[in-house]
């Protein structure tokens, strides 16, 4: 039985705690964020994020993997107002509010997860995933108006641990039983008692769509449509034919057709396309499909036999997100090789590491790492500097972002992870992680180790 206990706001309790443990020295121009009220939103969906309490902070004599293919050694990264203002080997003589000796430790870019589900599959409530899922709106085999923000329990636990883990941004899809499953969301990983707070100011939607076994089991297992992959390839061209269709004759979509908007938007180019699937035929036909229809896949995700079409991927510009070893688990994936990343990778394609899981998304440098040496035993080496592209410049460039995350660099965003050892190690963990420069989780710290309201009064074992 769950005991029942009282939830307190959290978040709340720890923005105040934040502030008043802020260091002093550099005044209004580290506290200036601090008092500004959130900001007020232009239309219904708007982001409402703001960066936590923050201060100028220059960390020194770090070992710098920096997310974009290079290693410094002894290096510096300073930070003000929330951005990368300098990088370098050695000392940068430049003062600041903090000064964090890394004494030989690891410093990487903030991690991002490409496919998470977290907030829609609650970590406490997963006894019965069919009651307690939000994850897909199975009405329908076209579920594309459904935007998966409306889903997302900010409390699910899991944020909280994938932040201890340096994940810093994740992209939250629908489920993956419809063709068509909706609208993701771009999050920042920080504390807050409302999804638009988490939202990722200025990040494009995605939309999830689905090939393969899972629409052709759910829907013809009930007598519906489609019961076969010929089937669900019609479903598709028959929705993007109308939609295209309605553009040629100059008709924009009913605003009342939600469902219509969203399959404009994936025409447009304004909505980045991520695709569910898992054979290399399957990746093929939807690729085709794209370009019938004059779209754009930005990735396929799970893509277990990528590495069979690796050649077709790269001239199309699609990139894939994969685990490291998941295999067998049905059928579909019974041809996955543990070197696939790693193969994708060496053909000059984009890769990325994810998770689909709120367990796995608690580990994504050392699904980089498996990754990384099951490449080298199939006789495809990969540098530490190459890998953590996986999990940092590589799902930013599938999110639109890479201007502002994802790598160590002037003038991006300063999300940071200062880890206590090499961050490809089972035994490394990561000691401090910094969004927009604000230190969101300090291991040392239990003020900077925020909780979901599931967790207050609970006691770990």
């Amino acid at each position: 039985m769950i005991k029942r206990i009282r939830f307190r706001s959290t978040p709340l309790l720890l923005l105040l705690a934040l502030a008043a443990a802020a260091p002093p020295g550099r005044g209004d121009r580290d506290r200036r964020h601090d008092d500004r009220p959130a900001p007020v939103p232009t239309s219904a969906y708007d982001s409402t994020y703001r960066p936590l309490p923050r201060t100028d902070t220059l960390i020194v004599n770090a070992n710098i993997l920096d997310g974009a293919g290079n290693r410094i050694e002894g290096g510096s990264v300073l930070v003000r107002d929330g951005k990368i203002v300098a990088v370098g080997p050695g000392a940068i003589a430049q003062g600041a509010a903090v000064v964090i000796d890394a004494k030989g430790r690891w410093l990487t870019p903030g991690l991002i997860d490409i496919h998470s589900h977290d907030g829609t599959f609650v970590a406490p409530l997963t006894a019965n995933d069919s009651e307690y899922s939000d994850v897909s709106e199975v009405s329908s085999a076209n579920s594309a108006g459904t935007w998966v923000e409306h889903s997302i329990n900010v409390q699910d636990p899991s944020f909280r641990r994938a932040l201890e883990s340096g994940v810093t941004t994740l992209q939250i899809l629908p489920g993956s039983i419809p063709l068509i499953g909706g609208r993701s969301v771009v999050l920042k990983n920080v504390p807050a008692n409302d999804v638009t707070a988490m939202k990722f100011p200025g990040a494009a939607q995605g939309v999830k769509m689905s090939c393969g076994d899972n629409a052709r089991a759910f829907y013809g297992s009930k007598g519906g449509a489609p019961n076969s992959r010929m089937g669900a390839m019609k479903m598709f061209r028959e929705i993007f034919a109308r939609a295209r269709g309605g553009r040629s004759e100059g008709k924009p979509p009913p605003g009342d057709n939600m469902d219509a908007q969203t399959i404009d938007g994936i025409l447009s180019g304004d909505l980045r396309v991520h695709v569910h699937c898992y054979r290399a035929d399957d990746m093929t036909n939807m690729l085709n499909l794209a370009k019938e229809f004059g779209f754009h896949i930005t990735a396929f995700h799970h893509a277990t036999e990528a590495y069979k079409i690796s050649n077709r991927l790269n001239a199309d510009g699609t990139c894939v997100a994969v685990w490291a070893d998941w295999w067998g688990f049905k059928s579909e994936a019974g041809d996955a090789i543990r070197a696939n990343a790693a193969f994708v990778d060496a053909s000059g394609g984009c890769v990325a590491m994810h998770s689909d899981s709120p367990y796995m998304g608690q580990h994504l440098n050392l699904e980089a790492a498996k990754a990384m040496a099951s490449g080298a035993r199939a006789g495809v080496p990969v540098t530490r500097e190459r890998a953590l592209r996986w999990i940092t410049s590589g799902p930013a460039r599938m999110l639109g972002l890479d201007d502002k995350i994802g790598s160590i660099a002037v003038g991006k965003d300063a999300d940071l992870v200062l880890w206590n050892g090499d961050p490809f190690s089972v035994y490394s963990r990561a000691d401090q992680v910094f969004i927009d420069g604000a230190l969101v989780f300090d291991r040392s710290d239990p003020r900077r180790q925020p909780k979901s309201d599931f967790e207050v009064d609970r006691v770990p074992r």
